[in-house]
């Protein structure tokens, strides 16, 4: 009787501490699946990183305003245009890319005549343009105050000098319109005497010479090729070459933002 209890003693025992390992397996399961539900899973292969996304540059704006300038400097039709020299244009043309002028030189009866031309100043029936060449209508050799005002052309700077292998030289400072060369001032410099030259006399205003002296300068310098018969083409030229140097500064501009 007495082994009779202890097997069965034995048995519930044994029954029992199964059941319970059974329930704590069921248990750990359980909990293990939550914790896999409520974990998120990591990939081995793919490196752990903090980087945070990158703030926008306080320059951004700037530089997407230019390169839209860019663009639209492109999509000008001018800014590539090239100008064909017109036969029988006596002159030699640099041009440096960033400069804001072209020369223009060439040799005549031993003497070497360099012309300056600056970038053109458009009319283009705006005030602010009016406002702008008022100067250059007042300085007109051939106004009269009992004329009407002539309309405001576009027109061309010009810097005419006439050097010889030594001595003075002759400066011009001259406005080309479509049909005609004003010039405006002149001087006598000494180049190979800057002394000389700083303290020179300049002469009268070439406003008040004598209109026949006035005629006979006129003629000396459209001699020496200085004729409005060039004018149209460094009209275009001008313009052409201010839409260039105008893409080339946005770009630079570009550069210096973005570096």
């Amino acid at each position: 009787m007495a082994t009779l209890v202890r097997r069965a003693a034995s048995r519930f025992v044994g029954n029992y501490c199964k059941n319970r390992s059974f329930v704590y397996s069921l248990l750990d399961q359980s909990a293990y699946g939550r914790r896999q539900h409520l974990t998120p899973s990591v990939d081995r292969n793919v490196p752990f990183t903090t980087s945070t996304k990158k703030r926008a540059s306080p320059t951004d704006p700037l530089l997407r305003i230019i390169e839209t300038e860019i663009g639209y400097a492109e999509k000008a039709d001018d800014y590539d245009r090239v100008e064909e020299t017109p036969s029988g244009f006596p002159f030699k043309m640099e041009d440096k890319p960033g400069g804001k002028i072209v020369t223009l030189t060439r040799e005549y009866e031993g003497e070497t005549v360099k012309v300056e031309v600056h970038m053109t100043n458009l009319v283009t029936g705006d005030k602010e343009d009016d406002e702008d060449d008022e100067e250059e209508a007042e300085n007109e050799e051939d106004e009269d105050e009992d004329k009407p005002e002539k309309p405001k052309q576009s027109n061309v700077p010009l810097l005419v000098t006439l050097s010889k292998k030594s001595g003075p030289s002759l400066e011009f400072r001259c406005t080309a319109f479509p049909d005609k060369i004003v010039i405006k001032d002149m001087w006598v410099t000494f180049p190979d005497d800057p002394a000389k030259d700083e303290l020179a006399y300049e002469g009268p205003s070439f406003r008040v010479l004598d209109e026949k002296l006035r005629k006979a300068f006129h003629r000396y310098i459209e001699i020496r090729g200085i004729k409005p018969s060039m004018i149209n083409f460094l009209h275009e030229y001008m313009i052409n070459k201010d839409s260039r140097e105008h893409l080339l500064w946005l770009k630079s501009l570009k550069n210096f933002v973005k570096s």
